[in-house]
This record gives structure tokens, sequence and C-alpha cells, in this order.
């Protein structure tokens, strides 16, 4: 197994063999270790001594289901504090396939000129390296420039790489994977790490596993019982199932469950409940391409490998594409957040999106915060997709809507700034749903659901019940199991929502411990895995201290302390000893 290495300040790379530290170890749990070991945390994020480390998941590139995520981490110019963000596609598994278990991105040009590629391939019994000039990719809609991409490289290989939002910096920027129809639309989103690709000079990287020996498995025989395991519950389970809740309706589902709950922040966090909700939601959209298509048409696979199928398409009244997928967080950003309920508008305003390099949930609460602070009324969608485009072209504006909701707010003096540590929050409004508004303000890695979804067992009743709107200091408890699961399941290479099959039959969880046994040749007990979760927690909670970040920033918003909201008409009340003990009983 190698690292690779990416030294972008001469262009030039070194294969290492893996240290004996990082062997066992994969996805998050590499990503954040590297991050820990090796970047300053008082470095400048867009600066040379930040480092991006890309990372498959410890089973990633195997036939366990639905495992095909790659992590990616560095210093984040948004928080300021560490950052993990990840996606499906087929990049990383044809980076296991070729024995790498990470790629480190270092330096960046002294003279700022031009922008690179990194085409690596299977040659010879190793990867080859081949940096080549990217300029005439620079500056384009993605949707232009991956089919070029696929045009000089073959249909076989895979694509990561970053939009005009990371060339110009922004804090919103994601970096993009290609879906299973070679589509930029799959995005390690949060924390603007596509600014930091971009402060590399680095706009793309083709992984060509054409050759490839494949992914070693030291205990072939516990794998295949894992991999049965999981592919058994998730078969089982109504949210997993085919034609279950996600294949059927996607993860936009959560729209009109949510906004029952009172729970769906709408108008930039003003209300809990969003009077177009139906007309917006998951089975908003399964309706319509059925009206359109004249046919059910069920969700599709992201990646690889995922029997889960939860990416959706929506059509328009021609048949042709308007956008996949839109997620529920996207849905919700680009449409309740700001008051819109247009649907076909929403779709629209996720593939600019995905051609400019955004992190969909960050550029639509600033929208939102912006409507907020009188730029554009709540509603206007033309105003709305204007301002998207100010984004993407780096206009003045734009340069400052790029930088994220909580300085759109400061350059508004509004005091409504749905953040925490800097990055927006994304679809739950933690005052109607107390324990994910803990893991918002404990997280690692900012107001982050995947960090620690509470959501299961307060909104959707999976692994227990809990009540949303109860404050108690269990909730702590609650946030902390989540967030140490979540760092296992995130190292594992599984897709976050095998949680809910995981949470509600045993042997799925028993599933998931086998096959990264088996490929690791461990014995690790299930409680085992968790520590390690754990451990990957403390290492990114001592990267953030050392960055600066303290107690006094796992808080919510200030405003959500006192404004009530409705229709429960609740407030963010959890005492911060609740906030403090979720690290401290770590």
């Amino acid at each position: 197994m190698w690292m690779l290495r990416l030294d972008m300040t001469n262009r030039s790379y070194k294969l290492e063999e893996v240290p004996e530290r990082y062997q066992k170890l994969g996805g998050r749990g590499l990503t954040s270790t590297l991050v820990y070991d090796e970047v300053d945390p008082e470095c400048h994020p867009l600066g040379p001594n930040n480092k991006l480390v890309f990372s498959p998941g410890i089973i990633t590139g195997t036939s366990a289901p639905t495992s095909a995520r790659v992590s990616v981490g560095a210093k984040s110019p948004l928080t300021g504090g560490i950052k993990e963000a990840n996606a499906g596609s087929g990049w990383a598994p044809g980076l296991a396939r070729m024995h790498i278990k990470a790629i480190v991105v270092e330096g960046q040009p002294e003279d700022h000129d031009g922008y690179w590629m990194v085409h690596l391939s299977w040659v010879n019994g190793q990867p080859q390296v081949a940096f080549l000039p990217a300029d005439a990719y620079v500056g384009r809609d993605l949707f232009e420039v991956y089919p070029e991409v696929y045009e000089r490289f073959g249909n076989r290989t895979y694509v990561a790489g970053i939009g005009t939002a990371g060339e110009f910096g922004y804090a919103n920027s994601g970096i993009v994977f290609n879906d299973m129809k070679l589509r930029p639309t799959r995005y390690a989103g949060r924390g603007g790490l596509g600014a930091v690709m971009g402060s590399k000079h680095l706009k793309f990287i083709v992984v060509d596993p054409t050759g490839a020996p494949g992914v070693e498995i030291a205990n072939p025989e516990l794998f295949k019982e894992g991999q049965k395991k999981m592919r058994d519950a998730l078969m089982e389970h109504a949210i997993t199932k085919p034609k279950g809740g996600l294949n059927t309706y996607g993860t936009a589902i959560l729209v009109n469950i949510l906004n029952e709950a009172g729970g769906l922040p709408t108008r930039n966090f003003r209300s809990g409940r969003f009077e177009g909700a139906a007309d917006i939601a998951g089975e908003a959209i399964f309706e319509t391409n059925k009206e359109r298509m004249g046919k059910e048409i069920y969700n599709h696979n992201c990646s690889p490998g995922c029997i889960i199928q939860c990416s959706n398409t929506l059509y328009d009244a021609n048949g042709n594409e308007i956008a996949s997928c839109i997620e529920y967080e996207s849905d919700w950003s680009l449409g309740a957040d700001c008051g819109i309920a247009d649907l076909d508008a929403i779709g629209k305003m996720v593939a600019l999106c995905n051609a400019y390099g955004f992190d969909t949930i960050e550029a639509g609460v600033t929208i939102g915060v912006a409507m907020d602070s009188g730029v554009i009324p709540f509603g206007d969608v033309d105003g709305a997709v204007n301002l998207l485009h100010e984004m993407g072209k780096g206009t003045p504006m734009g340069r400052l809507l790029g930088m994220g909701a909580a300085n759109v707010a400061k350059a508004f003096g509004n005091p409504r700034s749905p953040t925490v540590k800097g990055q927006a929050m994304p679809a739950y409004e933690p005052r109607a749903v107390k324990g994910i508004g803990v893991t918002y303000a404990t997280s690692t890695m900012g107001a982050d659901h995947t960090s620690g979804y509470t959501i299961a067992p307060e909104i959707l009743s999976v692994g227990g019940a809990s009540d949303p709107l109860k404050s108690e200091t269990a909730k702590a408890d609650l946030s902390r199991a989540f967030q140490k699961t979540t760092a296992l399941i995130d190292s594992s290479g599984h897709c976050l929502f095998i949680a809910f099959a995981i949470l509600d039959i045993p042997t799925g969880f028993e599933g998931m411990i086998d096959e990264i046994n088996g490929v690791l040749g461990t014995n690790m007990t299930g409680d085992e895995a968790v520590e390690m979760g754990a451990e990957i927690l403390r290492r990114e909670r001592a990267f953030n201290e050392r960055a600066g970040l303290t107690k006094a920033d796992d808080r919510l918003p200030e405003f959500m302390r006192y404004e009530k909201l409705p229709p429960h008409n609740v407030v963010a009340d959890l005492p911060d000893e609740v906030m403090d003990a979720v690290y401290g009983e770590l």
C-alpha cells in the first residue's frame, strides 16, 4: 500500500510505503490523522503550509454494498479548524484498487500562474503520475468541461475537480467527483475544501485504474460473511430497501417530515414550517416525474455498488434533465430557507451550484441571509439565480457571497447568522430538534448534521426514540454516541445512510465490523471499533484547540437563544454544561 504525495511547488510526486501508524486507518480516520500530524493548525488555510488529503475508506474498492466513499481533509478556510468532507463516486474505488491509501497534496506554485491537472494510471505494477497543464479548463462551466476531460482520457476514468468557486478561493467551494453518468454532481461539499485545492493550482485529479490489482482482503471468508449481513440489513429496512423511502423519494422525503415536526428552517430560520413544503418535497419530485415521463421513476445509485440508490433526477415536461440529484439539504437551502416553492427553479439552482462548484447548503443559506438582510426579497427566484451567477462569475457581490453566510451577515450588520464555527447550518432547526442542535454546536466540523445524525431517533424513531423538543442532559450522550459512530462509518468507506439499517438491525452493525476486520485482518469488537471513532474525534478536537477554537465556539447562535421559533415557540435552551459534556466525557 502506498501514500502518494503531490508537491505542487515543483510539480513532483513521491510514492511512499504506508507507515505502520496509518495501516489500519482509512477514510476520515486517515485524513484527520494526517492533517493532525502534518498541518500546522495556525497556518493560513489557503497558504502553502496547508495540505489537502484524499483517502478511500477501509473497505472502499471491495464488493461491500454502498461503500464507494472518499474522504477529503484539510484545514478549513470556512471554520479555521479541521475539516473532512466525503462523497460517493467511482473515483475512490479506483484509487483503492491501485493500492493508494491516501493522496497528500502539498505546497503551491511560487509564481501562482497557471493551473495543473494530475493524471494517475497503473503502469508496470505501480501508480504512474503525470502533471499536465489545465488552463484550458479554468473559468468554465463544469458541465462543459467534464465531457472534454472524458473525451481526452476515456470514459473508464474518474475525475475529481473544482469549479470557479474553488478557483476564486470561496469558502463555499466543494470538490466535485463524477457520478455514474460521468456528470460533475457528487460533492465533498462542506468547509471550502475546493478553495484549498484551488490554492494549490490543482484543477483535476484524473484516476485511471485500468490494470490495477484490486483491494487485498486479509480474511476473505470473514469479509464475505460481513458483506452478506450488511446487504441483508439494507435490503430489509424500510428506509433503505428497494422501493423503500430513499429509493422512491430520495433524501427529499424529509421535507414533509421535518415540516410536520416544525423543524424545517424557513426564511433564514424564522420559522420551522414552510407553507410550500409539499410543493418541493420528495413526493412532489416523484409525482412530477411520473406526470411528465408517463411512468414511475425510482432513484439511482451515486456510485458503484450502492444498493440504497437514493439519487433522484428531476425532468422537465419534454423529458430533459433539470438536475440530478436534488438532495434534501439542497432542496431546503435553495427552497424553504429562501422562501421559494418552485421545484423547477430549485432544480435549476442545484444545477448551477454543480456547474460553479458550490456547496449547496452554504450557497443557499448565504442567499437566505442576503434576503433577510434586504439584498433581495424572500421568494425572489430571479434574484436568487442572479446571485448564484454573481458568485460563479466572481463579481464583487459574488465574491462576498462566496465567503459564506457568516461573512455576509457581518457585512450587512445582520445578527441572524445561522452558523456555528462559521459554517452554515443544514436543514434541521436546532431549536425544534434539540439533539441535532448539540451536534451542530459541538461537532469538530462546524454546524454539520452528518457529524452526528440524531435525526434518526429524534424524528424517524430509528434506533429508538427521543423527543426532539425535550431539553435534557441526555442529548449530550445522544450526540456523543452518534458522533463517535459516524466517525467510524466515515472511516469504513460506507455511506452514512447505512446507519438506518445498522441502528435497527444488529446483524447489520455486526456485518460492518466483519467487513472491516476481513479487509484489515484484525479482530476488533464493535466496542473497540466505536472507540476508534472516538479517537478520531479526539485528534480533530486537539487540532481545533491548537487552531484557537475553544468551548466558547461550541455554542448555537445567540439569536436562537432568545428568538422563539414558530410553530412550537421554542428557543435554544440547553445549558452550556450540556454542550461541554459532549467532549468532556469522550
